[in-house]
């Protein structure tokens, strides 16, 4: 086992993705605007900052506006707001000039990167989080010990009064089928594209924004491959960013979500889903269709749209991919040999429990079996454990669709630090200059 260490962190992040890293910028805003210092520290099993790498696609841009970045929502005058990165960049005014609220992809990868560099001393990078264990005193669980994995299977221990878990989302793959070289999730699209030589065909499963992207991308890339797209609709969906019902990610619904009954929650997901889920945005939708009728009139379809229609077997061979595809109103099956198959299926998000060992005995859960989660998304817990569990993420159940998403991360973030700050001048546990005052 490893030897812990014995300094004892206020707060440990698993995780530092766009969560986890607000989270750090508000604890540093709040040291700075307070005096009382926070001692955290986040673990990040990536030995780089990134997120979403495999889908920085030439072209595609945000579906969040630019205001909805780390902090604006929460501190509109903060130092790591996308405007201040712009006006460190030098394209302050190359951008008003553009004209719009929603940056590429990778401007706003680039942004994250730029808002992370500053926290490299708080933050473990090529740290797995093995486990989480339990440190009894009296009887109660004081503090956790966080086992992290560096260097292959050299091991060591984080001890924290608090944890904050934000691990992201898990890709998800048809029933039965497993990742090689043939058979991709979407997340991986362009750490593999270029081992991909002179492709015939492809296969795209999905009918999300994810799987547009994907379709749109090899059929503009491998002007000599045919793409096709198989989903179970009739056509893609077009993604709802009105704004009325864009106002399901305002921070104040994620207290009306939080106060529904069961049933009306339920209600709620199911008329917004299309603001998330499975949908696209239209300007794509046009443009793959667009494509799809100019090579109808040329005779030429590279672009096939296998719509009402769902995968029912994959088998490999040496050069490729056999895919059986069934129409559901028909049943007819057709089957096609491809070079590759791209599952677009989407992530759901990962389950904290999961990491927390015994710990997790600790923790209560809804009669759906889901963790309780209260609203200052603290897990609740049995009075056993004095120590503070936070979820970012995995907790659509009760707090809304905002969970997994950029729209309320900033004023998130913000309130778990609060949370942490009473917890620690509540519990008497103070470390360096921390002291919390009234």
């Amino acid at each position: 086992m490893p030897t812990p260490d014995r300094h004892v962190h206020d707060l440990v992040g698993i995780g530092f993705g766009p969560s986890n890293l607000a989270l750090a910028i508000a604890l540093r805003e709040r040291e700075e605007r307070t005096g009382e210092r926070i001692d955290a520290v986040f673990l990040e099993k990536q030995h780089a900052f990134g997120w979403h790498r495999g889908m920085l696609l030439e072209g595609t841009t945000m579906q969040v506006s630019f205001l909805k970045d780390l902090v604006t929502l929460r501190n509109p005058a903060s130092g790591f707001s996308f405007l201040s990165y712009l006006k460190d960049r030098g394209r302050m005014v190359d951008f008003i000039n553009h004209k719009t609220m929603f940056p590429s992809r990778m401007e706003f990868h680039d942004y994250l990167e730029w808002a992370a560099a500053p926290f490299t001393d708080q933050v473990e990078y090529g740290a797995e989080v093995v486990a989480v264990t339990p440190v009894t005193v009296d009887g109660a669980v004081e503090y956790l010990d966080v086992v992290v994995r560096q260097d292959g299977d050299e091991l060591s221990t984080r001890r924290t009064r608090n944890l904050v878990v934000a691990v992201g989302l898990e890709p998800v793959l048809p029933d039965g089928l497993v990742r090689d070289e043939r058979v991709w999730h979407s997340e991986e699209l362009l750490h593999r594209l270029p081992g991909v030589r002179d492709p015939r065909r492809f296969v795209v499963v999905g009918a999300g924004q994810s799987a547009a992207e994907v379709t749109d991308h090899l059929h503009g890339t491998f002007p000599d491959a045919e793409v096709c797209a198989v989903f179970a609709k009739y056509g893609y969906t077009p993604a709802d960013d009105s704004p009325f019902a864009n106002r399901i990610f305002d921070s104040a619904a994620v207290d009306h979500w939080f106060d529904a009954p069961e049933q009306v929650k339920e209600s709620l997901r199911t008329y917004h889903s299309s603001t998330n889920y499975s949908v696209v945005d239209l300007e794509l939708i046009e443009e793959l269709y667009r494509k799809h009728y100019q090579e109808k009139v040329q005779g030429r379809e590279r672009l096939r749209i296998l719509n009402t229609s769902r995968l029912v077997d994959v088998t490999r061979g040496a050069d490729g991919v056999r895919a059986t595809v069934e129409h559901l109103v028909s049943g007819e099956r057709a089957v096609l040999e491809a070079d590759v198959l791209v599952c677009a299926t989407g992530y759901r998000p990962g389950d904290p429990a999961t990491l927390l060992g015994a710990t997790g005995e600790l923790c209560e859960r809804l009669p759906s079996g889901a963790l309780r989660i209260e609203r200052d998304y603290r897990i609740a817990t049995s009075d056993l454990l004095r120590c503070g569990v936070y979820v970012q993420g995995a907790t659509e159940h009760t707090h809304g669709l905002t969970s997994t998403l950029l729209s309320n991360t900033a004023v998130r973030a913000g309130e778990i630090v609060e949370a942490v700050a009473v917890r620690l001048r509540d519990g008497g546990r103070a470390t360096g200059a921390y002291a919390l005052s009234g």
